[in-house]
């Protein structure tokens, strides 16, 4: 029985830190521009075609790299070209809004039909046919008595962790860092500073789609079928994990994605899997019911 517990709370572990990631990236744009950015889920689908096509051409392709190798370059090339795509994405769509006073709300609309011409702009160009990602690393079970974990389910944990304390000490310990909590408290002010507003909300999107990006690759690894609408659920399950943590705080999108890993792995360990996300959901909305700002969110009072 514990055995079988640790097990599953292993397999929680990794679940969860694809949320955590794509999370994060959610919670760093709502947290400088107050917008939810909900095509985020599918910039993380961009990215693990952007993988898929490089592991191709560098692994299969003329070049025929090894795996390990390719790999190395697999992961800086796919954030980087990620990030790209969301800082073109902010350039096309959200900052001519941003810039001519656009009430929220069309803002939000925008990022909505943004994931949806994302998601289709994939299936007429590429096709409805799934794609298969290329194996890159040769799995390694390791065995502890009953438990078994392979070398890719630790290196997903372990990445999503060092990505946080990096992320933490990015925003605590820079200027730059600074200078996007500062925003978050008062951006009327901050051009009056000398701080070019618009270069933070760039690196902002840098930030967050270059995760989204090394979530992308990490969940391929992972599970190696690729479709066009493989971000629009677990882009929503982020955002709620965000919700949860408390959106705006990059710890509480962290340890919201690990939540909803766990609740959601230990649901179907002891109901039907189709239980679990009526199950996994409705704890998550008891949380807000108790603690509506999420764990580790605070209440903001608006100036008039």
């Amino acid at each position: 029985m514990l055995d079988s517990i640790i097990q599953n709370l292993f397999n929680a572990l990794q679940w969860g830190s694809f949320y955590s990631l794509i999370a994060l990236g959610y919670t760093l744009v709502y947290g400088v521009l107050r917008l939810i950015n909900f095509a985020h889920g599918d910039i993380f689908m961009v990215g693990a075609y952007i993988a898929y096509f490089i592991a191709i051409f560098l692994f299969k392709g003329s070049l025929s790299l090894s795996g390990g190798l390719t790999l190395a370059l697999v992961i800086p090339l796919t954030m980087i070209l990620t990030a790209m795509f969301g800082v073109t994405l902010e350039r096309i769509a959200y900052r001519p809004l941003r810039r001519k006073g656009a009430n929220r709300l069309y803002v939000v609309i925008t990022a909505l039909m943004c994931g949806l011409i994302l998601e289709n702009g994939n299936l007429a160009f590429l096709g409805a046919s799934r794609k298969s990602f290329p194996e890159l690393i040769d799995k390694v079970v390791y065995n502890f008595g009953m438990i078994s974990m392979t070398n890719l389910k630790i290196g997903v944990i372990i990445s999503s962790i060092i990505v946080y304390f990096i992320l933490n000490a990015i925003i605590s310990k820079t200027k730059i860092g600074m200078a996007m909590r500062a925003i978050s408290y008062d951006k009327f002010a901050i051009p009056l500073m000398g701080i070019p507003i618009d270069t933070i909300i760039v690196f902002t999107f840098i930030l967050g789609s270059s995760l989204a990006g090394l979530a992308g690759i990490l969940f391929a690894m992972s599970y190696p079928i690729l479709d066009p609408f493989m971000g629009a659920i677990i882009g929503w399950k982020a955002f709620i994990a965000a919700v949860v943590g408390g959106i705006g705080d990059i710890k509480g999108a962290f340890v919201g994605g690990f939540l909803l890993g766990i609740v959601e792995i230990l649901v179907v360990a002891v109901f039907p899997s189709t239980f679990r996300d009526l199950i996994a959901f409705s704890i998550l909305l008891i949380i807000l019911v108790i603690k509506p700002t999420g764990l580790f969110g605070v209440a903001k009072s608006t100036k008039i």
